[in-house]
């Protein structure tokens, strides 16, 4: 029962509205919904590392993200998938966000194990304030009952290792990395459209991945390569975005591309993207510079999604097509999204994800 109302929160959190049987959603999962009360992302505050790496309470919703390409001892490619998202369901000072059952708080933890036949998923809820769930800092620590992600917080936050069970399906990953965090947009302060919504946004791109996995008992040694997101806001989309199309890649020459679209009601997309060179050096994208061009749909879960798609930076010579290594890829939670594994082909190969949501 307590899981119960705990999803019923939730979720009339997440479509932002105080009354979600009378209160409309505003773009996705109500993401686009003003929050009073809870930090702002503000132009010019500079991130603080170790320090922002762990979790920011007085904002209103974040995420640890990680995503992995990996291949097996004979040569089958997956991917996985491990989140934990911090959710609060009122403005509070950092010690009522801390304090038992008074906590606002609420954790949310995804997982996934894919490969081009098959994909398998779990999902964790769990209240604040009582130890289920969490982020704490030296050593580094973010969990969910079982699941973690744990490590160092040195410059690179590196090296971590993340692991998740499910039901026919289980990961351990170890991933180090040597270049720094990429801080995206300018130093971190991530535009999400030209109306002032905004998010904290880094990412560390650079992961190498050695592990073991298990898909319906059999286990595998596998290696490849991760990227970990770190994202945070109180409104990261205007009411009119209804969801977004998001790619990590890594492609052959060691660089690293990140490219999102939020998808408004009138057509009008505001895209945005960061290009990193091999060593580190990274450089912020706008819009001019971005062509996100879906070339295929497929039917998953009852809607067409694109699952096939064209992206071009014309002043990187950039042009390559991305294909879902499993179309069906769908993370059938209680806020459900598109998220999967991609090959990158074209002038620039690779891999990467994708992750969709909105549709």
């Amino acid at each position: 029962m307590a899981r119960k109302w705990l999803l019923v929160l939730l979720a009339a959190v997440l479509v932002g509205c105080e009354d979600a049987k009378t209160t409309a959603p505003t773009g996705f999962a109500g993401l686009g919904t003003e929050a009073q009360g809870f930090s702002q992302v503000v132009h010019g505050k500079p991130l603080q590392f170790p320090a922002d790496l762990a979790a920011h309470p007085d904002y209103r919703i974040e995420w640890w993200y990680v995503t992995a390409n990996l291949t097996d001892e004979q040569g089958k490619e997956w991917g996985v998938q491990w989140t934990l998202f911090r959710q609060a369901m009122a403005a509070q000072d950092a010690e009522q966000a801390l304090d038992g059952w008074r906590s606002a708080q609420v954790w949310l933890g995804h997982a996934a194990l894919s490969h081009a036949g098959g994909h398998l998923h779990d999902d964790r809820l769990a209240r604040g304030g009582i130890g289920q769930a969490g982020v704490q800092l030296d050593p580094f620590r973010a969990w969910i009952d079982e699941w973690s992600l744990s490590g160092d917080v040195g410059p690179a936050f590196s090296p971590l290792r993340v692991a998740a069970a499910g039901e026919g399906f289980s990961y351990d990953l170890d991933m180090q990395a040597e270049r720094p965090l990429v801080l995206h947009g300018d130093r971190g302060f991530s535009r999400k459209s030209d109306r002032g919504q905004a998010s904290w946004y880094y990412s560390q791109p650079f992961f190498e991945v050695v592990g073991e996995i298990q898909w319906q008992g059999e286990q595998h040694r596998v290696t490849g390569k991760a990227w970990l997101d770190r994202e945070w806001s109180s409104q990261p989309l205007a009411a009119d975005q209804k969801g977004w199309d998001w790619f990590s890649l890594h492609l052959g020459d060691g660089s690293k591309l990140m490219l999102f679209r939020l998808r408004s009601d009138d057509g009008s997309h505001f895209h945005s993207g960061t290009w990193t060179t091999s060593d580190g050096t990274a450089e912020p994208l706008d819009q001019d510079q971005i062509s996100m061009t879906p070339l295929h749909e497929s039917s998953v879960a009852g809607r067409k999604l694109p699952t096939r798609w064209r992206l071009q930076v014309p002043d990187k010579q950039l042009d390559v097509q991305a294909q879902a290594l499993n179309e069906q890829t769908w993370m059938g939670t209680g806020i459900p999204y598109w998220e999967g594994p991609i090959s990158v082909s074209g002038s620039h190969p690779g891999v990467g994800y994708l992750e969709m949501t909105g549709y």
